[in-house]
């Protein structure tokens, strides 16, 4: 049976010709198609500087290793993100200390991370940074954390790797506007891909330059002195990109706005079936808000139903329908659970988020036939639920 999955990649001919001629070309990696993708990342989202890398994940290790965070250094950020949002903090040697989320958006709660601040700063505790999502593509809530951030003298990051083509205010370089660095994921299921892939936007010279050199081993060449010379500046990592890679990326991006606008089709469908539904929650994206929709968040609330969240994936598997948890939160993982010890009653909003969520299929090649089989069945299965409720 071939299953229906909450995301994949769309590709046409233009992709499969643009990767071919780089295949066809003297450059498989280190070449100009590199540059190419990086200058039009860079005027597509308004940002001076861009370094594009092998994943989100080298994005967000890169900068953090490139900001210089260390041991003792605490980094605030959300727990319902993937590991990737705070393992680069602990690569870096630095602390991450999790705030709880806004259940209606999945997005970092404005109210907690001030009350943490306050907390740590009453305990001379130095923060260096905030890392916030935008959760599914939902943006966060950008001025009020820039607002924050300036204040307290913070770094702010966009962990974008959900966003690419979400907007606030109609303003889709609405990231590099609000955030001191930005950083992109461009796997299959993300807005567009390059199979593998991540790139960091900013405005910091300085930093991207740094980052640059991170990327292929902390090496530096300088032709001016020989051409043949290079030197191992700092300790670095082989973080590159190919460039049929990058070819694929520049092809995607073109494609941006047309994939983002059926997504969103896709979206407005969902909320106008399963609205008002008992049991049922969507997300909760403000007006002046556009998301991308890399996720479709479908909040359902199995306690009341009385049904496992296990038993309903199960039983949406058995009807070709293969949905997906976004996320586990990050501290119940074993490794975290190690290290920080942490009380899950610390995140009541979180929990409940986590108890309560699935992600429903939505990308570019999904038919409507296929939706409607989707939302049929979820209604099938949560109305004979609730008729079992009701007869107990």
């Amino acid at each position: 049976m071939h299953l229906i999955n909450y995301g994949k990649q769309s590709l046409d001919k233009s992709d499969f010709k643009n990767v071919k001629k780089v295949l066809k070309s003297d450059f498989l990696t280190q070449g100009p198609m590199v540059s190419k993708f990086e200058t039009a990342l860079k005027k597509k989202l308004n940002s001076k500087h861009c370094t594009v890398v092998s994943s989100g994940s080298a994005a967000l290790h890169l900068l953090g290793i490139a900001l210089g965070w260390k041991k003792k250094d605490i980094i605030l950020t959300t727990p319902v993100s993937f590991v990737a949002t705070s393992n680069c903090i602990l690569y870096a040697g630095a602390k991450p200390i999790f705030i709880d989320i806004d259940e209606n958006t999945g997005n970092i709660c404005i109210l907690s991370l001030q009350k943490k601040i306050k907390e740590l700063e009453n305990k001379k505790n130095k923060i260096k940074a905030i890392i916030a999502i935008d959760y599914g593509g939902c943006p966060s809530d950008w001025p009020k954390l820039k607002m924050i951030a300036k204040r307290k003298k913070i770094t702010l990051i966009n962990d974008g790797c959900h966003a690419l083509g979400s907007a606030i205010n109609n303003n889709i370089n609405y990231a590099i506007k609000y955030a001191d660095f930005v950083t992109y994921s461009f796997h299959p299921v993300k807005p567009i891909t390059t199979g593998e892939g991540g790139a960091i936007l900013t405005n910091n010279k300085k930093v991207d330059e740094k980052i640059k050199i991170l990327r292929t081993h902390g090496i530096k060449k300088n032709i001016k002195k020989n051409i043949w010379f290079y030197d191992m500046k700092f300790l670095g990592f082989n973080y590159r990109i190919t460039d049929f890679q990058c070819a694929l990326g520049i092809g995607q991006l073109r494609k941006i706005e047309k994939f983002n606008t059926k997504r969103k089709k896709i979206a407005s469908i969902y909320d106008k079936s399963f609205k008002n539904l008992k049991f049922l929650k969507t997300q909760n994206i403000s007006k002046n808000f556009k998301s991308s929709y890399h996720l479709y968040p479908l909040r359902i609330n199995f306690k009341k139903l009385k049904l496992k969240k296990n038993i309903f994936f199960k039983k949406m598997i058995k009807l070709g329908i293969k949905l997906q948890v976004h996320y586990i939160p990050i501290y119940r993982h074993t490794y975290y659970k190690k290290i920080l010890k942490i009380k899950f009653s610390d995140f009541p909003n979180a929990e409940k988020f986590y108890n309560n969520v699935v992600s429903l299929p939505v990308y570019y090649d999904l038919t409507k036939k296929k939706q409607n089989y989707i939302i049929k069945s979820i209604k099938q299965i949560i109305s004979n639920q609730s008729k079992n409720y009701l007869n107990e």
